[in-house]
C-alpha cells in the first residue's frame, strides 16, 4: 500500500472494493483485515466479492452473513453464484448479496441496490461479462446502460463489479460508462492489473482487483492438481491452496455530490495465519 493511503477530506465517499474471496484462507483473511483496512483507510463503504468464498466455488448463507458480520456492506458474485444450491432461497431475502444483474427476467436474487449511507445513498451494480464465459446471459452493456439511468435518479455514486474474462470486454465497460458511474472494476480472473486510473470524465477503473486468496497457488487452487491437468489433460480435482493470503482490492475516492471518481489506488496486503 502506498503512502499516499492517508488523510482525506471530509466530504469526500471512501469505497473499498476487495476481490474474489477464494475459501477459507481467504475468508480467514478478510474477517481479520477489513475491519482494520476500514478504520486504517478510512473507509465509508465496504463491497467483497463472494463468488468463491465456499471451498472455491460458490458462496453459502452462512458465509455470507460472516463477511457481513466482517463488516462487508455489500456482497457482488459471478459466474459461480448457483454453485452452492441453498444460496437461492437466500438470493430472495437478502438484497446486500447480489448476483449478475444480467440473467433474464425472473432468475432469483437481485443484480443491483441502491442503499443509504451517512454520505448519502449509494448504487452498486453487479455484471457478468459474456466473452469466454460459460453462461450465455444478456447483453452487459445495454443491460447496464438502461440500469444506471435508472439509478442516477436516485443517486450519481455508483459502482459497477464486472466479472469478465477477457480485458478487452473490461475495458470497454470502462469506457462504456465512464462519467455515468462512479466506478467499474473487474473481477474473475483472480490476478490484479496495474491499469488503475480515472478515466477523463470521472470513472475510476481497474480491468480486475484480483483474488483475497492463498500466494502459493494457481490463481487460488492447489499447484499440483492445476499443473497435473495442464500435464495431462485428465479431470483432475482441484483444492484450495493453503498458507499465506494476498488480499487484493481498490480503494476509490469519490466526490458525493457529483459521484465522480478522485483518485482510485490499488490494495495489496499479505495475511499470514
Amino acid at each position: 500500500m502506498s503512502d499516499a493511503l492517508t488523510e482525506t477530506p471530509p466530504e469526500t465517499l471512501r469505497i473499498l472494493f476487495l476481490g474474489d474471496i477464494v475459501g477459507e484462507p481467504g475468508r480467514k483473511a478478510i474477517s481479520t483485515l477489513l475491519p482494520l483496512l476500514r478504520e486504517q483507510l478510512k473507509v465509508d463503504f465496504a463491497i467483497v466479492n463472494g463468488e468463491n468464498s465456499a471451498a472455491g466455488r460458490g458462496i453459502t448463507p452462512k458465509i455470507a452473513i460472516s463477511l457481513m458480520r466482517a463488516k462487508a456492506d455489500v456482497i457482488t458474485t459471478g459466474d459461480h453464484i448457483w454453485d452452492q444450491k441453498e444460496i437461492i432461497p437466500f438470493l430472495a431475502d437478502e438484497p446486500r448479496l447480489l448476483r449478475p444483474l444480467n440473467y433474464p427476467a425472473g432468475t432469483p436474487g437481485n443484480g443491483s441496490l441502491v442503499l443509504q449511507t451517512k454520505k448519502g445513498k449509494i448504487g452498486i451494480i453487479n455484471l457478468q461479462g459474456r466473452t469466454f464465459m460459460r453462461d450465455a446471459l444478456e447483453n452487459p452493456f445495454t443491460t447496464v446502460t438502461a440500469a444506471v439511468e435508472q439509478m442516477r435518479q436516485e443517486t450519481p455514486v455508483i459502482f459497477v463489479d464486472f466479472h469478465a474474462e477477457a480485458t478487452s470486454e473490461k475495458v470497454a465497460m470502462g469506457w462504456h460508462l465512464d462519467g455515468k458511474v462512479s466506478a467499474v472494476i473487474g473481477t474473475h480472473t483472480h490476478v490484479p492489473t496495474a491499469d488503475e486510473r480515472v478515466l477523463p470524465k470521472g470513472t475510476a477503473f481497474q480491468s480486475d482487483a484480483g483474488m483475497c486468496g492463498p500466494m502459493d497457488s494457481i490463481i487460488g487452487s492447489q499447484i499440483e492438481p492445476v499443473l497435473e491437468k495442464f500435464h495431462t489433460q485428465m479431470p483432475t480435482k482441484f483444492g484450495v491452496g493453503r498458507g499465506p493470503v494476498r488480499v487484493n482490492g481498490a480503494l476509490i475516492t469519490i466526490d458525493p455530490a457529483t459521484g465522480k471518481a478522485l483518485a482510485v489506488e490499488r490494495i495489496a496486503q499479505t495475511w499470514h495465519e
